[in-house]
């Protein structure tokens, strides 16, 4: 297989660009995911790919639970400030102000929509694990559009 033609094509795929909330005993914690979809409407279920050995992916592994905030178009900045160490005051990570609610994961003030899901199912393969999540609580804090990850500028997949 030509290495360039298959990153080509597989950067074909249409992704945006969301915040993960994680938590375990040792606290909470948020990364820039992209690699999610839905993969059943009854009972609701997201796939969701965490990079093994991080922080993040330890913590799904440990509390089996996990937020995603679905971002706005234009908030390139919080996007940045989650691909770097950042500090945790209160209720604010990265300076971004959060709650919690059922599964005690980090829920973004500033974004459009959210939900929470616990983990049913998991494949532990490749330099990803996947985790297959129900959603147990959803949100909606406003409308608006969607971030792409083109927007951005990032471009993942190959």
């Amino acid at each position: 297989m030509d290495a360039k033609l298959k990153k080509s094509a597989l950067r074909g795929i249409t992704y945006g660009l969301y915040l993960v909330g994680t938590k375990d005993e040792s606290g909470l914690n948020a990364f820039v995911g992209n690699f999610l979809t839905q993969t059943s409407f009854e009972p609701p279920l997201v796939a969701l790919a965490a990079k093994v050995g991080t922080r993040s992916q330890q913590q799904i592994a440990s509390s089996g639970v996990f937020s995603v905030n679905v971002l706005e178009s234009g908030q390139k900045d919080m996007v940045m400030a989650f691909f770097k160490s950042f500090e945790t005051e209160d209720n604010k990570m990265a300076g971004f102000e959060f709650s919690t609610e059922e599964t005690g994961c980090p829920i973004f003030k500033e974004a459009l929509r959210y939900f929470e899901c616990k983990v049913v199912d998991k494949i532990e393969k490749g330099d990803h694990f996947i985790y297959i999540g129900e959603v147990i609580n959803a949100g909606v804090n406003r409308e608006g559009e969607p971030l792409p990850m083109k927007e951005t500028g990032f471009y993942y997949g190959g």
